[in-house]
């Protein structure tokens, strides 16, 4: 909703559930226990030109992690979006080729 809000046409959203991120990019319906809330999150791709959902690993999520335990400490709400999430993202990108180096390597 937020994107909707701010009125972005382009949106990327980060998660570091795999489960979670692969129900949001599937068209099928979902019946499990989350399916009203992957329904809903399906229903609202239409507001965008694209939107992308990508997997990342808490290890390279790291400070949204932080921020997220934060805010829900103060009771606050936090967005992460343009630099911000620029960076977070090129972080994870970083580790995750750093990763796939090594495994070329052994």
């Amino acid at each position: 909703m937020l994107g909707i809000q701010l009125g972005y046409l382009n949106v990327d959203i980060l998660g570091d559930s795999k489960t979670v991120i692969s129900k949001c990019q599937s068209e099928n319906r979902d019946r499990s226990e989350i399916g009203a809330i992957i329904s809903d999150i399906q229903s609202l791709k239409g507001f965008f030109q694209k939107i992308r959902f990508s997997f990342i690993p808490r290890t390279g999520n790291m400070e949204a992690h932080r921020i997220a335990r934060e805010t829900l400490k103060k009771g606050e709400e936090f967005y992460l979006e343009g630099e911000t999430l620029r960076a977070l993202w090129e972080e994870h990108e970083s580790i995750r080729l750093d990763h796939s180096e090594q495994r070329e390597r052994r």
